[in-house]
């Protein structure tokens, strides 16, 4: 498991499985002659995407940004779809870290998304029970309510069955929330209306963890956004406002769905300068 430890605050990236969505969808407008040469894209015009949740230590405590796709929460026609070829192991991952889902304090869902949210909960025989019993869920107050009441569009990412489960552990917010000190999660818009993004500050260093405004390396350009995202100009407004900063800055960058990079460092110019990469078998 790969890490990146800034100051007190150590991150570890789990396995939470991986799908395989088109590249077209995946870049929206940008043509495929440009977006190909910076992302693999296999013979089915797919890009392979990592839902890989984040750990988060800090002063003793356990927080994951995101769950991963989970395990038996897709028949196969949905597997298919979803080009998924792996299911969640975050259970596994936890285990080699010496803890279980019970030691998660916290859980940051930056939206609810199937493949965000599905390892909310798992199955017990044939009950769907909450995956993180002690954890506080937090996410967006705009989000939570589309999850339980989604629109005609939305309604094939956002499932019951991933929030029936564990309702009594949310907690919402507004426009923002310190979740711990030098944590934040900052509602952003874009991707969802309830999209929201966590950046944290330790010490000298930032983190900023842009979820779907930034899913992979290769949408680090403002104007490349995803035909998934329900506003893309809010998309691209708040990519303007965070991605150059960041650069500026030379924060961390940090991934859920990146294959090959788990974090990035880039400079004004859009060069790297650090990196944690992917460890590929």
């Amino acid at each position: 498991m790969e890490t990146l430890s800034v100051g007190q605050t150590k991150l570890t990236w789990l396995n939470g499985g991986v799908t395989h969505l088109d590249g077209g969808a995946m870049f929206g407008v940008v043509p495929k002659p440009l977006w190909s040469k910076k992302y693999p894209v296999n013979e089915k015009n797919q890009i392979e995407l990592r839902t890989d949740p984040i750990l988060i230590q800090k002063h003793g405590l356990n927080i994951l940004i995101e769950t991963g796709i989970g395990i038996n929460k897709m028949n196969d026609k949905l597997k298919r779809n979803y080009g998924v070829t792996e299911e969640s192991s975050v259970e596994s991952c936890l285990k080699e870290l010496n803890l279980s889902p019970a030691h998660i304090d916290m859980v940051i869902m930056t939206h609810m998304h199937y493949d965000h949210a599905c390892g909310l909960s798992k199955w017990e025989k044939d009950q769907l029970v909450s995956t993180f019993p002690n954890a506080k869920i937090i996410t967006s107050k705009v989000e939570w309510e589309e999850m339980i009441n989604p629109n005609i569009r939305s309604v094939n990412t956002y499932w019951k069955e991933n929030w029936q489960a564990i309702e009594g552990q949310v907690e919402l917010f507004e426009d923002e929330i310190e979740v711990l000190q030098g944590i934040k999660v900052i509602h952003t818009g874009g991707h969802s209306d309830g999209h929201s993004i966590v950046v944290i500050h330790e010490e000298d260093e930032k983190i900023f963890h842009m979820a779907d405004l930034m899913p992979t390396h290769a949408h680090n350009k403002p104007l490349w956004v995803l035909a998934y995202d329900d506003y893309p100009m809010t998309s691209i407004e708040q990519k303007i406002h965070w991605i150059p900063k960041g650069m500026k800055g030379r924060v961390w960058f940090t991934f859920y769905h990146d294959a090959y990079y788990r974090a990035i460092k880039w400079d004004e110019n859009g060069e790297v300068v650090d990196k944690v990469l992917r460890k590929r078998n």
